[in-house]
């Protein structure tokens, strides 16, 4: 039972600080805080009860400093002029868009740039200049002089002020800019403010008319230096065409995807491209005409479709077929003698024969254009040959013509393209783009704008929020005493066996008397814990604590009156030999004799008790403190004065002094059954508690768990009745 009081709390995972833990503590869950996630509400609420007091100093501090600084601040007005910004402008004629268009995606960008150029230096200086305030006293805080340098310097003090204290909000959703100024002087806010207006205005058109102008003498640079490369470029290209005989005819232009090219064409390369495209028709022709005599040099010249459809030959057919049927009919009647049919017959010889006559005449028409047809395409052939020879020639002195012909060309488009832009640009040279426009003009305020004292009392009550917060968790984070139950177990490596209210001193006898009050059912409670975790038969149990005044002699009063209660006989032991406080718990002085004669041998133990205690409850109190109590305690004295009362007592309970620096407590752990560790919430620091607990167990103390005393509920972040729900009770009522 003892190990298992003695085993280590499992890790709840990996700490920020288990380096530190491996370092000075021999037990891996020793020191570890209660992990409750990423916000620990409960440690929250008792942060800000325990540092209440440093909060609602420090927010009140800052609220109070607040409202005294708003009291002593200058009231300041403020005026407010508007102005319209329309990115695109009104181009009234072509020209005025100089500057590149703004894309809809950099409408945000240009706002913003206007809002800057408002707020620029540039601008207040104008404004200092338009209103004279270098020559105001009462602006620039000082008497007016002539100097140049004092002059100079007011302005500058002027441009500062005015750049400190404008302000232009650009808008998201709209192009209407306000403009705002803060002066203590309403009237002089109020003309400010129109001022910027009317100088942002004005600004706009300066740098449109500063923008043109430049753009007029440079293109009039542009323009005079083109011309002048004209003039130089034509006359080399003359000169040289002089000098090669090259004559040009007419300008031809060609067209492709880079746009158009135009370029001269001389009298030899005209002649040779006219002759090419004749020679080119004459040899189709002559194609057309051999494949034609071709088809119709083998077939008889009566099957020929030209015969056929000749009208001169469908007349003689016709007439072939007249006399056919005449011949015929005079064959009926009379037989080839007769000289009727001699003579049809003669007729019918004669316009057959003339039939053949046309058809050789038309198959030899076909025959003499295919011959005329051939002659015609040698003679073009033999002047293209002479042509192309010609051109052949020319050729590589147009090589150097075509380069002088080009780069005048290229003079002469840039010249008539500089030339236009230069008259659009003049046209639109006192044309307004109203791009920015003056919308209202700034009235008079007639209230102050700062100091706006629930605003600065809401910002000082942010700002203490803060600071307070801060100080409070500098003072937590260098706190490190323990306040509530999670912390026992989870930090100091040991189950905890229960926990007892804080009781004030007025209420402590009244509780202690009342055995169903709070207190009372606590110490019942932590009874019963210390029952299941110990045998019957380890009945001896020691009270100890890291410091004096943590309640262990309450503690181990309480509970040896309790077990009393219940039947068990109990012998409470006062084994503080430095500070003895258990005779004053039952409203006894100091006796003769007490725990150090019992223990030497020099008195029987029931001559040594306290009378009149509570039944079943022996009370062995110390009397006159021995010299040397180490050597009292480090003796086998203490050993044997156990074993002799074990048998005779249902338990024993020590009351021992406080561990750190004193060596008592861990001599008398080596000979009991178990020690109850005793802390005091909110005054134990951990480090000290550790230190303790570590100390007893480096003598192999069995601690078999942790008592917290003058638990505060709300300093650990608990409900007011926390302790009281779970522990009080009430007659009459079912849990």
């Amino acid at each position: 039972m003892a190990e298992a009081a003695n085993r280590p709390a499992e890790r709840q995972g990996p700490q920020p600080v288990q380096h530190w833990i491996d370092q000075y503590l021999p037990d891996a869950h020793y020191g570890q805080r209660p992990d409750s996630g990423l916000v620990n509400t409960t440690f929250l609420r008792g942060a800000l009860f325990r540092q209440r007091h440093l909060i609602i100093i420090t927010i009140s501090l800052v609220m109070l400093a607040s409202l005294v600084i708003t009291l002593l601040v200058t009231p300041m007005f403020r005026a407010v002029s508007t102005v319209r910004i329309d990115p695109y402008g009104n181009n009234i004629v072509q020209g005025q868009d100089i500057e590149p268009g703004i894309a809809s995606n950099e409408i945000t960008r240009f706002m913003l740039t206007q809002g800057t150029v408002i707020e620029s230096k540039k601008l207040a200086a104008r404004v200092a200049d338009r209103l004279k305030l270098a020559d105001v006293p009462a602006f620039v805080g000082e008497e007016l002089d002539d100097a140049d340098a004092a002059r100079a310097e007011r302005r500058s003090l002027a441009i500062e002020k005015l750049q400190s204290n404008v302000e232009a909000d650009v808008p998201i959703d709209n192009r209407i800019v306000p403009i705002s100024y803060e002066s203590s002087d309403p009237a002089l806010a109020a003309q400010i403010a129109n001022a910027y207006a009317d100088e942002f205005v004005q600004e706009e058109i300066r740098r449109n008319i500063e923008v043109n102008r430049y753009a007029q003498d440079y293109l009039q640079t542009q323009i005079n230096d083109v011309r002048e490369k004209l003039e130089q470029a034509e006359l080399e290209a003359n000169a040289y065409a002089k000098q090669s005989g090259i004559v040009r005819q007419n300008e031809s232009v060609t067209t492709s995807f880079f746009g158009s090219n135009t370029s001269a064409s001389t009298m030899t390369a005209a002649n040779l491209a006219q002759v090419n495209e004749t020679y080119t028709a004459a040899k189709a022709a002559r194609i057309e005409a051999e494949q034609r005599w071709r088809a119709v040099a083998g077939t008889p010249a009566v099957q020929l479709k030209e015969v056929q459809s000749n009208t001169a030959v469908q007349e003689m057919q016709r007439l072939r077929g007249e006399l056919a049927r005449e011949l015929a009919d005079l064959q009926q009647r009379y037989d080839d003698n007769y000289p009727a049919v001699t003579e049809t017959l003669a007729q019918i010889d004669r316009v057959e024969g003339e039939i053949a006559r046309l058809a050789g005449d038309i198959k030899a028409g076909v025959r003499r254009e295919y011959e005329v047809s051939v002659r015609q395409e040698q003679a073009l052939l033999g002047e293209r040959q002479r042509a192309s020879q010609l051109a052949l020639g020319e050729q590589d002195r147009r090589v150097r013509f075509n380069i002088l012909d080009r780069e005048a060309e290229a003079l002469r488009n840039q010249l008539a393209n500089l030339l236009q832009r230069y008259n659009e640009i003049a046209t639109a040279a006192n044309v307004q783009a109203g791009t920015v426009t003056k919308l209202d003009d700034a009235d008079v305020p007639t209230a102050p704008v700062s100091p706006n004292l629930l605003k600065n009392l809401l910002v000082a009550l942010i700002t203490g929020i803060g600071l307070a917060g801060g100080l409070a968790v500098l003072r937590e984070t260098f706190d490190e005493r323990l306040r509530s139950l999670e912390e026992i177990e989870d930090r100091l490596g040991h189950p905890l066996l229960g926990h007892t209210p804080f009781i004030s001193e007025e209420e402590l006898e009244e509780q202690i008397e009342n055995q169903f009050s709070p207190l009372m059912e606590s110490y019942s409670s932590i009874l019963t814990s210390l029952d299941y975790s110990l045998p019957r038969e380890k009945n001896v149990l020691q009270f100890t604590s890291s410091q004096a005044s943590e309640g262990k002699t309450t503690t181990a009063v309480l509970l040896a009156t309790l077990l009393a209660r219940h039947g068990r006989k109990t012998l409470l032991v006062d084994a503080d030999l430095r500070k003895p406080s258990v005779a004053a718990q039952f409203g006894r002085s100091t006796p003769e004799v007490g725990f150090a004669e019992v223990v030497l041998g020099r008195i029987e133990l029931h001559n040594a008790l306290l009378p009149d205690t509570p039944e079943n409850l022996d009370v062995l109190p110390v009397a006159v403190t021995p010299p040397n109590p180490v050597e009292l305690l480090a003796s086998d004295a203490i050993k044997h004065f156990i074993d002799s009362v074990r048998d005779e007592y249902a338990a024993i309970i020590f009351d021992t002094s406080p561990v750190m620096g004193i060596a008592d407590a861990p001599l008398i752990s080596r000979y009991v059954d178990a020690t109850i560790f005793i802390v005091e919430a909110n005054r134990v620091q951990f480090g000290q508690a550790r230190a303790a607990l570590k100390r007893l167990r480096s003598v192999g103390t069995n601690v078999v768990g942790i008592v917290l005393t003058k638990y505060r509920a709300l300093h650990a972040g608990q409900s007011y009745d926390y302790q009281y729900r779970y522990y009080h009770y009430t007659p009459g009522k079912a849990d």
